[in-house]
């Protein structure tokens, strides 16, 4: 399984905070905005993620994450010169891709949830064809909108309808097989000048290779596209990560829980930023001994994997 990271677009809705850097460079709270993306793949099991964006930004994001090796993962880079739509993506990856299969995620998308990367893993573990993600929102019309029956089968998808048949949006979290490429290349411009990615999912339901895994009560979903949306973000991870005392979407973190790294490099890489408090807070994950409860508790983090650093 390889991963895809699209963090390209123009950023129009965050200008003028974006006239100069690009979005997903932001800070969400207290780590950029690629941190929580990236997260989620990493806790998906994936280690080689290509990262797409623009031909301005891509050398700050090499800057920022470089080939990925602190990690214990692989980072590739492409550019996507004009935003021309997500499925885009898809074809600029296309020798990236080869013949595996594909999970792409957006950059200003971010999740959150006891029990997110079983969720996650065993989506990418049971799939075959092509799988989104669904989650219930207040007010569907703004959204992609998935309808499906009792037995979870998919019925429908809208983009943006004036009359949802359901409650359900569909995230910036897709699961592909190589064959996605070959349908993106085939899709036509929309009204609005972009491919559109309901538009390739359309063509796997047609086939009846399309499946959703629903996000239920318990799981936080937030498109940081937005002034106000990036606040509300910011705000959510402060309040949980205050309340909680671990750190969501900490990179470093993740990968020293799923062996990556060691507790010396950990240390090390806190060490490099002890004047604050992400720095002091790798450290304190260094400095802590092996418990039967410590494990258990990070076994049931919201956000750390299936694998611990023994």
């Amino acid at each position: 399984m390889k991963g895809i990271i699209l963090a390209g677009g123009s950023g129009t809705r965050l200008s003028p905070s974006t006239d100069s850097i690009n979005k997903h460079l932001l800070p969400v709270y207290d780590k950029p905005m690629i941190y929580y993306p990236l997260s989620v793949l990493m806790l998906g099991g994936i280690k080689e993620i290509l990262i797409i964006s623009t031909p301005e930004d891509t050398p700050r994001f090499e800057k920022l994450l470089g080939d990925g090796s602190e990690l214990g993962i692989t980072l590739k880079y492409r550019e996507q010169v004009q935003p021309r739509g997500i499925p885009e993506a898809l074809t600029i990856s296309e020798e990236f891709i080869g013949k595996d299969k594909v999970t792409l995620i957006l950059a200003d998308n971010i999740f959150y949830g006891q029990g997110f990367t079983t969720l996650l893993r065993n989506a990418i573990k049971n799939h075959t064809y092509a799988t989104i993600f669904g989650y219930r929102v207040k007010d569907p019309r703004r959204f992609g909108v998935v309808e499906f029956d009792h037995r979870q089968k998919v019925i429908s998808l809208e983009e943006k309808p004036d009359n949802p048949q359901s409650d359900f949006a569909v995230t910036g979290l897709y699961i592909y097989d190589h064959r996605a490429v070959q349908i993106a290349k085939k899709l036509k411009p929309s009204d609005r000048g972009e491919l559109e990615i309901t538009d390739l999912n359309k063509e796997y339901l047609k086939w009846n290779h399309l499946d959703v895994e629903l996000l239920g009560r318990g799981f936080a979903w937030m498109d940081a596209g937005t002034q106000e949306s990036l606040f509300e973000t910011a705000e959510f991870v402060k309040t949980t990560q205050q309340r909680q005392g671990f750190k969501i979407a900490c990179l470093e973190e993740i990968a020293f829980y799923l062996g990556y790294n060691t507790r010396e490099e950990l240390y090390e890489k806190g060490k490099s930023m002890e004047k604050n408090d992400y720095g002091q807070y790798l450290m304190e994950i260094a400095d802590r001994k092996h418990t039967d409860q410590y494990w258990d508790a990070i076994d049931h983090h919201p956000m750390m994997g299936l694998v611990k650093n023994e």
